[in-house]
């Protein structure tokens, strides 16, 4: 793990897929998120209004691994607010 300004949003949303996520609108996620200086922020925001900006988030699988999602928001230390958000998110698209 590196520090807060070597770490890439690409590499926490592939965390995110790795942990069985698909993205719906991910071209839309990652422009967001490319597009400011604090990409942490501007994901919490995504979380929260993900459906009126066109993004989902959803298991791939029908199932949720809670545990190593929680791992890729520790390890690219989101809080513990959007990571609620996130997980409200995932389950209303279940």
């Amino acid at each position: 793990m590196g520090s807060l300004n070597t770490e890439s949003f690409e590499e926490f949303l592939e965390s995110l897929k790795q942990a069985g996520i698909d993205i719906a609108n991910e071209s839309a996620v990652r422009e967001r998120l490319g597009e400011v200086r604090c990409w942490r922020d501007a994901f919490g925001t995504i979380a929260r209004c993900s459906d009126r900006l066109g993004i989902a988030f959803k298991s791939r699988n029908g199932k949720i691994n809670q545990a190593q999602i929680h791992s890729a928001f520790a390890a690219y230390q989101l809080s513990e607010k959007t990571e609620a958000l996130f997980a409200a998110n995932l389950k209303a698209h279940l």
